[in-house]
């Protein structure tokens, strides 16, 4: 017997004897996938942050794959970092955003910054907050997320650009036209 889990588009099979296998273990080790990071192990750090959608049209939500098991994630579409940009190559606006305002500088803990930001700005396009919401929103998607090397705040502008950018993700206040 086998399950399917889809990473960054392509569906894989695994037998039912690997589902207590680690997600990151697979990606590293079986699909040489190794831009999400081991750091702790532990899942504190959250450097290992994929996202996953446990339905077609869910948003995508993060997951500690260093401590998540395959047997999990039956079924479900996963993304690493390596399937965030475009096709054609062209970076996703959050890694943009975050080369733009210098947000790393070791970048080991990068892939796990983008990939919360990620299922934040799924969480907004659903449902969007009023734009005095923002900052705790930020800090409820990333403030578990540990960066040895730099200030949180380039982290926290990058994020604040890419929602002001986003249509649709920040409520108008009462009385004010709705943003583009």
């Amino acid at each position: 017997m086998s399950f399917t889990i889809t990473i960054n588009g392509t569906a894989k099979n695994f037998p039912d004897k690997m589902g207590s296998a680690k997600l990151l273990d697979v990606l590293h080790g079986q699909l040489n996938l190794t831009g999400t990071k081991l750091c702790c192990g532990i899942g504190v750090c959250r450097a290992c942050t994929t996202v996953v959608r446990r339905q077609p049209g869910a948003n995508r939500q993060p997951v500690i794959s260093c401590s998540t098991a395959l047997s999990t994630l039956k079924d479900s579409e996963i993304t690493t970092i390596e399937g965030v940009a475009q096709k054609d190559g062209k970076l996703h606006p959050v890694q943009q955003a975050f080369l733009d305002h210098f947000a790393f500088q070791c970048g080991y803990c990068a892939p796990g910054f983008v990939m919360g930001a990620l299922a934040m700005l799924d969480q907004l396009g659903d449902q969007p907050v009023p734009a005095e919401n923002v900052p705790q929103l930020i800090e409820e998607a990333l403030g578990a997320h540990i960066c040895r090397c730099t200030g949180y705040k380039r982290f926290y502008d990058a994020l604040v650009a890419v929602i002001e950018q986003s249509p649709g993700v920040v409520k108008a206040k009462a009385g004010e036209e709705k943003q583009k």
